[in-house]
């Protein structure tokens, strides 16, 4: 079962939160795709999950994932 939490907006940050909500949406993928945590999470999942066709194929798109997360987090560091 999901957590859920019940939380406290204004009128205006709640009608600007239904504009940008697509029609198949929850307000959770709302915040999730404003945040940029969405499509992470769900592919994030995706791979975990057993349904991927392709395991080894999961554990390379994980390897270059983090790979990349690694060699970006030093580049700003140079920066």
């Amino acid at each position: 079962m999901l957590a859920t939490h019940s939380i406290t907006i204004t009128e205006e940050a709640y009608k600007a939160l239904k504009r940008k909500k697509k029609e198949t949406e929850s307000f959770t993928d709302v915040i999730l795709r404003l945040t940029g945590e969405g499509n992470i999470r769900q592919f994030r999942e995706l791979l975990e999950s057993k349904d991927f066709p392709d395991r080894e194929l999961a554990d390379n798109i994980e390897k270059a994932s983090k790979e990349f997360g690694e060699n970006f987090k030093l580049r700003n560091v140079e920066l």
